[in-house]
Order: C-alpha cells, then sequence, then structure tokens
C-alpha cells in the first residue's frame, strides 16, 4: 500500500460505505426545518457507532454520508449497528415521516486527496446504497468474500447488477436477517402503506389546448386520492417535477419512498377522447391495474371531474385490495393490516362468510387497538350489511351496535367522511331519515367522490315515498364509480324504486342487474322473485326465491314484514306489493 503524502495522490484498498435516507426530499417538503433537526439528532448516535467501528467520515452529501473502514467486517458491523439503532428510534413514529437509511458496501481500491477519496471504488459503494431497500443494506461479491461466515448474519444473493455509469456488471448481496438456512427475511420497507404518486399525465399528441386538461386531470386526481382514509399522497409540486421525463418506476419509488406510481395519458382522436391509466407497485415495477376511458370531448373540461371520480373511487377499492394482500404475507399484522383484510372482504360482497370473517378482521384490530378509527367503522359497516341483507332476528341490535362503533368512531375522528356515511345509514333503515340524508350530504362535502352517499340518498327517498327521484342519485353513484364494489346493492334499489311507481318491466330490468354484478345477495334473489311474480312469470319468480334461500334459508316473509324501516305510507304499499309477489313466488311464510 502506498503511503499518503501531501499534495499526492495515492491508493489503497479499503471498505467503503455510503449512506443516504430514504425519500429526504419528500421528508423536506413536509417540514423543511423538522427534517433537518431530527437528522441531525440521528446523526449524533450513528456517528458515534462509526467512531465505535474504526470508521472515517470521510465526507457529507446534504442527506447522505460516505465513510471509510479499515476492514469489510468493521464495515458491514457498523452498517448492522446502524439499521437496528435506526429502526428503535423509528418505533412509534408514523410510516410517513420515518427516517430510514439505505446503505451501500464496497471493498475496493481508491485513490486519496488530501481527506478526500475517489474512483470506481467510491462510485460503486454509492451505487449500492442507490438499490438497497429502505432500512437495507447492499454490498458487492468483493466485501462479501471477506464477511461471509464472519457477520452472524445471512445475505440474498441478488444476482450481477448493472450499476449506473459502472463499466461492468457487480455481483450484490442484500444483508437479511437470521431466519433459517433457505429463507431471509425480507427488509422491512419504509414506505407508507397507500403512498402513492401521480406522475403528470401524458399529452399524447402534443395538442396545447389540450395541456391545461391533463394537467388539470393530474392535479385534481392527486387532490381526491388524498382524501382516501390513510392515503399518502405526494405533493403536486413534487409530483409536476417529473413531466415530460422517462423515469424508473422503482428508483422514484426509492426516492420518494411510495409504494404505488399512478400514470396515465390523455389523446384526442377526432372529437373522442380516450384516458389510459394504469396503476404500478413501486417495489417490484409490476403492473397492478389498468383502465380506459373514452368520451365525447366537447365538453372537454366538464369530463374532467368524471374521470377525476371514476378513478379515485376505482383505485380507492383497488389500492384496498392489493394492500390485504400484502398483509396476508405478513407473519405479524399490525391493526392496518388488519383492517385492510376486514375492508377487502367486505368489499368482496354480502355474503354471510365475507361479512364474517371481515368482521373478525376488525375486532382483532380492536383487540390490539380500541381506538382504532378504521376498525371502529368497519364493525359498523359490517352490522349494517348484516341487518340490511339477512333480516336477522337481532336486526335491532345491530343497527345499535352499529351505530355505537361509528359515534365513537366521530368522537375521535369528527371528518371521517364514511363514518358520517355509516352513521346515516344507520338513521337511514331506523326511520330517522332526514337525519340520515344531512349526514350522507355532509360526507358528500368531506369526499365528493363518496358515491354510496349519493346512492343511499336515492334510499332514503325511496322510504318517505320519494321514488321518483331516487333513480337520478343511483345514476349519479353509477356515473362516479360505474365498477363500484356497491354496485349490486345500488341497483336493487334502483329496482324498488322502479317497482314502487309500478314500472314493473324496468323494476325486473334493474334487479336482474343488480344480480349480473352480484348473484351472492340473496335480498336480491328475492325483490326480482316479488317482480316476476306480479307480472305472471312464475317459474323464473319460484326460480329465483330457491337461489335466495339457497343464500339465506331464513329468509320468510314474516321477518321481511317485521322489519320495515320507515313508516311512510308510500313505502307501505311497496312493501306490500312485495309481499304479494313474495307469496305468489313461494317464498315460506315463516
Amino acid at each position: 500500500m502506498e503511503q499518503d503524502q501531501p499534495g499526492r495522490i495515492g491508493r489503497r484498498l479499503v471498505a467503503i460505505v455510503a449512506a443516504d435516507v430514504a425519500g429526504y426530499s419528500r421528508l423536506m417538503g413536509l417540514d423543511e426545518v423538522g427534517t433537518a433537526r431530527i437528522l441531525r439528532e440521528h446523526r449524533k448516535v450513528t456517528d458515534a457507532l462509526v467512531v465505535k467501528h474504526g470508521g472515517r467520515l470521510v465526507k457529507t452529501t446534504g442527506d447522505g454520508v460516505l465513510l471509510e473502514f479499515p476492514s469489510v467486517v468493521d464495515a458491514v458491523e457498523c452498517a448492522i449497528a446502524v439499521q437496528a439503532v435506526m429502526a428503535e428510534r423509528n418505533q412509534g413514529v408514523p410510516e410517513g415521516r420515518r427516517m430510514m437509511f439505505r446503505i451501500g458496501v464496497n471493498l475496493g481500491d481508491i485513490l486519496i486527496e488530501g481527506e478526500d477519496i475517489l474512483g470506481d471504488g467510491v462510485n460503486v459503494a454509492a451505487r449500492l446504497e442507490g438499490i438497497a431497500e429502505p432500512g437495507g443494506i447492499c454490498i458487492s461479491s468483493s466485501a462479501y468474500e471477506q464477511v461471509r461466515d464472519k457477520v452472524p448474519v445471512e445475505f440474498t444473493d441478488l444476482g450481477e447488477q448493472t450499476l449506473k455509469n459502472i463499466a461492468r456488471p457487480i455481483r450484490t448481496y442484500a444483508v437479511g436477517l437470521i431466519v433459517n438456512a433457505n429463507q431471509i427475511a425480507a427488509l422491512p420497507s419504509s414506505a407508507p402503506r397507500l403512498s402513492i404518486v401521480v406522475l403528470p399525465f401524458a399529452n399524447i399528441g402534443g395538442d396545447p389546448e389540450q395541456e391545461y386538461f391533463v394537467d388539470g386531470v393530474t392535479e385534481s386526481l392527486t387532490t381526491d386520492l388524498s382524501r382516501i382514509s390513510g392515503a399518502f399522497v405526494i405533493a403536486r409540486n413534487t409530483a409536476f417535477t417529473f413531466k415530460g421525463k422517462a423515469v424508473d418506476v422503482k428508483k422514484l419509488g426509492r426516492a420518494l419512498n411510495v409504494r404505488y406510481v399512478l400514470e396515465g395519458s390523455v389523446q384526442r382522436g377526432g372529437n373522442r377522447l380516450r384516458v389510459n391509466v394504469q396503476l404500478i407497485d413501486a417495489e417490484t415495477g409490476s403492473h397492478l391495474w389498468a383502465e380506459r376511458f373514452e368520451k365525447a370531448a366537447a365538453e372537454l373540461f366538464d369530463m374532467q371531474d368524471e374521470i377525476v371520480s371514476r378513478l379515485a373511487n376505482t383505485l380507492n377499492a383497488q389500492l384496498i385490495a392489493v394492500e390485504a394482500r400484502r398483509a396476508e404475507r405478513s407473519a405479524h399484522p399490525d391493526t392496518t393490516d388488519l383492517c385492510f383484510q376486514g375492508a377487502a372482504l367486505f368489499n368482496k360482497g354480502r355474503s354471510p362468510d365475507h361479512l364474517g370473517q371481515g368482521r373478525r378482521f376488525f375486532e382483532r384490530a380492536l383487540a390490539l387497538e380500541p381506538g382504532n378509527i378504521e376498525a371502529l367503522v368497519g364493525t359498523a359497516l359490517v352490522d349494517i350489511g348484516v341487518a340490511t341483507t339477512f333480516y336477522p332476528d337481532d336486526r335491532i341490535e345491530r343497527f345499535t351496535a352499529a351505530e355505537a362503533s361509528v359515534t365513537r368512531a366521530l368522537s375521535l375522528a369528527p371528518h371521517h367522511p364514511v363514518a358520517h356515511f355509516a352513521l346515516g345509514m344507520v338513521q337511514i333503515f331506523t326511520d330517522r331519515v332526514a337525519q340520515g340524508i344531512a349526514e350522507c350530504e355532509r360526507a358528500l362535502v368531506l369526499d365528493r367522490n363518496l358515491a354510496r352517499a349519493h346512492a343511499n340518498i336515492g334510499v332514503a327517498k325511496l322510504l318517505i315515498g320519494r321514488g321518483v327521484e331516487t333513480e337520478a342519485h343511483i345514476q349519479e353513484a353509477l356515473r362516479l364509480s360505474p365498477r363500484d364494489t356497491d354496485l349490486y346493492i345500488w341497483t336493487m334499489y334502483g329496482g324498488l324504486a322502479a317497482f314502487l311507481l309500478g314500472a314493473d318491466a324496468e323494476a325486473i330490468d334493474w334487479l336482474r342487474r343488480s344480480l349480473e354484478a352480484n348473484r351472492n345477495y340473496p335480498i336480491a334473489h328475492f325483490f326480482l322473485a316479488a317482480a316476476l311474480a306480479q307480472v305472471g312469470e312464475l317459474g323464473a319468480a319460484r326460480a329465483s326465491v330457491q337461489g335466495g334461500l339457497a343464500l339465506n334459508p331464513s329468509f320468510s316473509i314474516r321477518r321481511f314484514r317485521n322489519n320495515s324501516p320507515s313508516k311512510h305510507p308510500a313505502y307501505l304499499a311497496l312493501r306490500e306489493r312485495l309481499y304479494e309477489g313474495l307469496h305468489i313466488a313461494g317464498v315460506p311464510d315463516g
């Protein structure tokens, strides 16, 4: 090894460590002063670990540091100690505020110029840091050969990686947790659940008149997605710095510390406008969902709200489903994992199994955290679903329990739109319709895309004999969320409104549409049977009764009669027509 001399560039073989903070720009955007202060506090601890392991701080690079160590064993042991202490320091910190380091370690020949170190050995360490997971450590094969069997951890072979500005591929390894010889526990990701960046949509064709519309879709969608409970959405100012640029979504995800990237394009063809959108998993780069919208371009900006609302509603359900699948793989699910799994089951449809399993997930979440708002709202929605679908003997008790849960949730989170919607549901179905409508309207003030609130205002109008107004509310819900997980419920009530007005053929069309959307919704089978019986289609009516009884064997005319949610004369007249139809179709009297 050549000796360092003043004014002379020397060489030596050393272990180089590069580290930075994942998502630092995002954290600075949230709180510049606070983030800088917290990083200084963390550095006091981590700098002491560097000294303890014989390392030297070469230089700082804003949110990053470059270190050298006398041996690779010292370097890797220090890196492990840093990540361990950072994991402890991040406990209790909200996911979106955690400061997570990425660390790269390399053994290489370096150039020494004064106090600085240069060369490919340094560059490789920096590139390894760039591909490390937040909270993780990535090392080169040269470093791995020095530490294997000397450091009490296991390593995952990541294969050869092509690193930017490095001439040859580098074989790399991720430092893992000890589990067994055949399986390495994944290093934790710091990206918050439901974290997403909406990239500026591409204006295909470059029509300048279309540019404002394209940017408006991006901005509105960013705003509306932020209304999803628990969502963390990167601000539009940051997202728009990527406008017109080709991006690597995996690198972008690490840089912004998000799990999902939404990208899209807008293209005009004649008098038609086509919008393509895709949701991408930022950790793997895989496509999770795609959608295409095509509309007449005449009312360009009027169409913007509809596109944004449809996307926001669809993405809400899609993201919950994806997060639930992630949670299924967790050995120790937390309350958020459990709530995602409960919500995903609730969204699958109102079958006894789905509702029962969903409620158990929400109950497990409440056992861990009694004041968890999403679990409180989730249990309320399940109880409402059981009470309105299966007409159980404890129907009133279900509504009472739901109201207690949602009232508690609102005491903790007064501006939770779904909680207001759930309270409105309870009130609507316990003969407090005016109050229920007011709660649904309050929910829409808080979240204009809450299509369920529109639909249930329509249900409420039906219960007070204003069924002529119901279809408009149902159609608005369908416009905002045409593939909603509750579509089968809304179309069923559209059928009941038509039945109230004596439009029996139209009612049958609506009810068949409900069953096409979800054949496991028993009450729709019974209502279709009643409508078919009233128009004389007795064979089809009896077949529909059998379909309903297969799903809900305890259903009877008595149960239905004893559970009327409204005493309004017009609604009671509708119920009488349903009773007659159910009797003709062969539903048991009970």
